[in-house]
């Protein structure tokens, strides 16, 4: 069994840290590993890392991005970085954290998310990479290799005969129950299905199969999946003293083939506010990587939004800055801290990263649109570009808009629920036109009120915002 090593170290990331191991420590985003000889297999060369998420959407969130950086620091390292997706996995459902059973998802929406995640996984690494180039990183070459796998690809060449045979007879019943996962579950009136009570084996064989085929050695995840990590070491071990199967050793690999192949666990502190409130979708307030699931201006506004007591600890967890950069924003941030500096600093970062460097200038333009500046200076085409896959962006026919009455016009955009509602918000001096307050319920939308005759906003109140593109 697994021993759990907790890190120690103190927060002093830098650039010139060689180990990934050692620089996550250093970042504070390492909540144990399997064992203290991580540290020297990842410095004796070249190896292999996966981490698996399963496709309960279309779209990471949030709570996998720390992981996903996990991941990115030994990828800009050199290190061989593995995305699984749990298309096999995702239809039973990971019992972790959950205090009743997931419902089960059709076959066609199992298959959007696997490819929605799929192509995520893709783009984070290409973003990231570019991010990390841009932040003073010296990456070899292009990084190490990034693959990514479908765990039904190989468990859905297991039959029931083949997964007892297989990785059933080295599993012990006790153990199993005794994990914290299971525990908590029989305890719980729901209970657990055998369904779920099986899940720790299907991810041990997830990772056995990838140090098999794959060489392998690490598994990356958050605290909560440290269960199911050792269930994967312990089935390697035991397949391996048991077998003969020969195991693939990587070209790039510095290992050799008569030292022993061991294989380690790394978790990651689970994401949480200062308040201790867990980010996820599970937790009802999920932060997208999608930018059609959550917008350029919310992912943004989400950081700025960052406690004080928190800032400081995600520049470290989401971004690539350096312990000396941090500390600069950071002195900057304490001596007014009513700008903002450090959360602004940590919205313009994280966008970066996940959205690309040209995602930013545009969440500070729907930041400073949706805040009531002037848009005197800002260009039609611009404002479609930044809200593209908002909510807040929607299309009329300019003909159509142009015969509406403005309270007809807050109501088909949606900007109210009714029409009466709309004419009581214009007669009450709360309808704006960009930006430019308008009290008459029977104006109509003239030439002059179209940004660059594609596009104008609309905005009840303070805060509320529709723009209407002109087709």
């Amino acid at each position: 069994m697994a021993v759990r090593f907790s890190s120690t170290s103190s927060v002093t990331a830098n650039h010139t840290t060689t180990n990934p191991v050692v620089e996550l420590q250093q970042r504070g985003l390492v909540a144990a590993m399997t064992s203290p000889d991580l540290v020297d297999h990842v410095d004796a060369g070249p190896t292999a890392i996966y981490c698996g998420v399963d496709p309960t959407a279309s779209s990471l969130h949030l709570g996998n991005l720390v992981t996903l950086l996990g991941l990115l620091h030994f990828h800009i390292k050199g290190h061989t970085t593995i995305g699984l997706v749990g298309g096999a996995t995702g239809s039973i459902g990971d019992p972790s954290g959950k205090s009743t059973e997931r419902q089960p998802m059709s076959a066609a929406t199992l298959a959007q998310n696997v490819a929605g995640i799929d192509a995520q996984f893709q783009r984070f690494f290409l973003r990231g990479r570019a991010y990390a180039e841009r932040r003073g990183y010296t990456i070899a070459g292009s990084g190490g290799k990034v693959k990514v796998v479908n765990n039904k690809t190989w468990f859905g060449k297991l039959s029931a005969l083949d997964f007892l045979g297989d990785i059933g007879r080295y599993a012990r019943v006790g153990t199993m129950i005794a994990r914290d996962s299971v525990k908590s579950r029989l305890e719980s009136p729901q209970g657990i299905s055998f369904t779920e009570f099986s899940y720790q084996l299907l991810q041990a064989y997830d990772f056995w199969h990838l140090f098999h085929e794959d060489g392998c050695r690490i598994q990356l995840g958050g605290s909560d999946q440290w269960g199911n990590i050792t269930a994967g070491i312990d089935l390697i071990h035991k397949k391996r003293k048991t077998t003969d199967e020969q195991v693939v050793i990587p070209s790039d690999s510095t290992t050799s083939e008569n030292k022993p192949l061991h294989a380690y666990g790394l978790t990651i502190p689970l994401l949480t506010t200062a308040t201790g409130e867990k980010f996820g979708k599970s937790a009802g307030n999920a932060v997208w990587l999608d930018e059609r699931m959550t917008s350029l201006f919310d992912f943004y506004q989400f950081f700025v939004k960052t406690a004080d007591t928190d800032v400081g600890r995600y520049l470290h967890y989401f971004t690539l800055m350096s312990s000396d950069e941090i500390k600069t924003v950071m002195e900057q941030h304490n001596a007014e801290p009513e700008k903002r500096i450090a959360q602004h600093a940590l919205a313009k970062e994280t966008t970066e990263l996940v959205h690309g460097a040209e995602a930013v200038p545009k969440a500070l333009l729907a930041t400073k649109v949706l805040f009531g500046s002037s848009l005197d200076a800002i260009r039609g085409q611009e404002l479609i570009e930044a809200f593209e896959h908002d909510s807040r962006m929607v299309s009329l026919e300019r003909a159509t808009a142009a015969e509406m009455t403005v309270d007809r016009l807050a109501l088909e955009s949606g900007l109210c629920s009714s029409k009466s509602e709309a004419k009581k918000l214009v007669k009450s001096g709360g309808f704006y036109i960009n930006n430019v307050k308008v009290t008459d319920p029977v104006y109509r939308v003239q030439d002059k009120d179209w940004i660059d005759g594609s596009v104008c906003v609309l905005r009840s109140g303070k805060s509320n915002y529709k723009l209407v593109r002109g087709c």
